[in-house]
């Protein structure tokens, strides 16, 4: 008999779909600013093709790791093209968030025109917005879209804070499926409390999933449906076995193998996510420097040479996919 203290074992990913198990946040690689700039298409497709042969469970493209408010409209629609052709049949989803309705909506439409099977909407803000003012966006989206969306909550970003009460609403919306939730910060029981207090919100059939990577196991251990990923993009195996290890019920050797990470947790605590990813990637010749969309710039030494330091001691755990191939 299954014991009613662990969370079910995932199925398989074509039967759970793009909203459980490990949804991977590759970068959109952008070349030199100072000579006009633009995607870096051979190095994204290489990055997807790494995704598909892990297997990861689907693809979001455009979220914070990949640059999304930084890429012009027809920038945005190429990324969702060239991830869904090098995608291998894995599930894309794409982020659409703007500051106004107007810009959201035709990323939307956009996305759905070039295959993808769900949306990531960020309620971006510049003028604070209200509750009722980010329901209506929610709403004018889920009544324009004809796939199912990702609420992303992430304050941080977006600067838009969500009470309960808000994700208890828009989970009504007939296309929300998954909510992305920040992480928490107390520990894994607080974890297991923040997660079963919003499961008792929303519909059954909403996914709840984490991000900050550096929390991502305990919440996948106390019944988390989806890991939104930073690392999983330019790591999919490691984070896979993460995954895959929660999902089966063998909750210590899941934070085991996250423990294994920790020297990339600690940067990630130090530079932001964003920016040690984008080091990771140089270190490991999947991009080429710079990346990142100016203003932005990467890691300087000796971050830089930190994080080549993580490396050498994620090798000596035995963290897979530490090479161009995966």
């Amino acid at each position: 008999m299954p014991d009613p203290t662990q969370p079910a074992a995932l199925t398989s990913p074509i039967e759970r779909g793009p909203f459980t198990g490990l949804s991977a946040f590759p970068l959109t690689p952008i070349t030199d600013d100072r000579h006009g700039g633009g995607i870096d298409e051979a190095a994204f497709t290489n990055l997807i093709g790494r995704l598909s042969a892990a297997k990861v469970d689907s693809i979001t493209v455009l979220g914070s790791t990949g640059s999304y408010a930084y890429l012009a409209g027809d920038e945005r629609a190429r990324v969702v093209q060239l991830a869904v052709a090098n995608a291998g049949g894995i599930p894309v989803v794409a982020g659409i968030g703007a500051t106004r309705t107007r810009e959201v909506l035709r990323h939307a439409e956009q996305a759905q025109a070039a295959g993808a099977a769900g949306l990531l909407l960020a309620p971006v803000s510049y003028q604070p917005l209200t509750s009722e003012e980010v329901y209506g966006l929610f709403e004018d989206v889920d009544a324009a879209s004809s796939v199912p969306i990702v609420v992303y909550d992430n304050p941080g970003t977006t600067h838009v804070t969500f009470t309960d009460d808000l994700h208890a609403r828009i989970a009504q919306l007939p296309n929300v499926a998954s909510i992305k939730i920040p992480p928490v910060e107390a520990g894994p029981a607080a974890m297991h409390e923040r997660i079963d207090a919003l499961r008792s919100r929303i519909p059954a059939d909403v996914t709840i999933g984490i991000s900050g990577d550096y929390v991502a196991v305990h919440a996948l251990n106390a019944g988390c449906d989806a890991w939104y990923s930073v690392l999983g993009g330019t790591l999919p195996r490691a984070c896979q076995d993460i995954v895959e290890a929660a999902a089966s019920g063998d909750a210590a050797g899941a934070t085991q193998l996250s423990d294994q990470l920790r020297p990339l947790w600690d940067l990630f605590a130090q530079h932001g996510s964003y920016r040690v990813v984008s080091a990771l990637a140089e270190e490991l010749g999947l991009v080429q420097h710079p990346n990142l969309p100016r203003p932005v710039l990467g890691l300087q030494p000796p971050a830089r040479e930190a994080v080549h330091h993580a490396i050498g001691t994620l090798r000596s755990n035995g963290v897979p996919g530490l090479d161009p191939q995966g």
